[in-house]
């Protein structure tokens, strides 16, 4: 008997998102934290040299973008 030649087994591709749900979730927190920071930046006193200003604003906002990474990468 002569062989048969077949192609390669194709396989059953579905169209998969690169990310969940939980992942764009996830990212959606990590944008409202961000603007979260950036609304403490804004303040409402005049001090500009304020505790919330000059401190807080900037580790929440950077808070938000490593939440973000956390979220992008979550498996």
């Amino acid at each position: 008997m002569a062989e048969e030649k077949t192609s390669p087994a194709v396989k059953d591709v579905k169209s998969e998102l690169v990310f969940t749900k939980k992942n764009y979730q996830l990212l959606l927190i990590s944008i409202a934290i961000v603007a979260v920071g950036f609304i403490l930046m804004m303040g409402t006193t005049g001090d500009i040299y304020d505790f919330r200003r000059t401190l807080l604003a900037p580790v929440v906002v950077l808070a938000g973008f490593a939440f973000g990474i956390y979220a992008i990468l979550k498996k």
